[in-house]
């Protein structure tokens, strides 16, 4: 192995553990672990009274957020009824229509504005928690008395004070950020669905 390999391969080994380290510090923490389980239960509460579960992000984001949503309508570990959840960003004609003519900051609360009802939820994945199009989402969504769960960094950003339930990563890295709101997620999905087809 020559030096260049060397390198890389500590490389890789500082990424995975920094990943492990992120994640045993969640693990530490009660007060999320039990955030989690609240999440879980308002998220079944809401499918179980026929509400919806609506998902935003961008970039990265964006992309996990279409994966957690499609972890609803489609499915998780069993075979099931489909439940009604979807990541705001796919109509692509809508998204470029009223970035255009409005606002790119504005793509997410008006279609809140339009179909979010009181008792859906609204999952926002922002790393930062200060993505202006994913606040303005969430003010929308409060004054239509939706649930707001924010997936942020470990500050909380803006979103911290308008998320009911808030999963701040003890992070400031982008990417470690980003697998552990993947990682909560798919126990979000697995518990959901095991809460509601058992």
């Amino acid at each position: 192995m020559d030096l260049k390999e060397n390198v890389m391969s500590k490389r890789v080994k500082e990424i995975i553990s920094a990943s492990i380290e992120t994640k045993q510090k969640i693990l530490a923490d009660e007060k999320m672990l039990q955030t989690i389980c609240d999440a879980v239960n308002a998220i079944a509460d809401a499918f179980k009274n026929g509400k919806k579960v609506l998902f935003c992000g961008n970039g990265g984001s964006a992309a996990d957020a279409q994966h957690l949503a499609a972890e609803f309508s489609g499915r998780f570990y069993k075979d099931r009824t489909a439940l009604p959840s979807e990541a705001l960003h796919c109509n692509t004609s809508y998204l470029t229509a009223v970035a255009n003519d409005y606002s790119y900051d504005v793509i997410y609360s008006r279609i809140i504005e339009g179909t979010g009802n009181a008792g859906d939820v609204l999952v926002g994945l922002s790393t930062s928690g200060n993505s202006g199009n994913i606040v303005k989402a969430f003010e929308a969504a409060k004054e239509k008395q939706m649930i707001t769960v924010g997936f942020t960094g470990e500050t909380g950003g803006k979103m911290k004070e308008l998320s009911d339930y808030l999963f701040n990563i003890p992070s400031k890295d982008t990417p470690r950020i980003q697998e552990s709101h993947i990682m909560i997620g798919h126990i979000i999905c697995e518990l959901v669905e095991t809460k509601l087809f058992s």
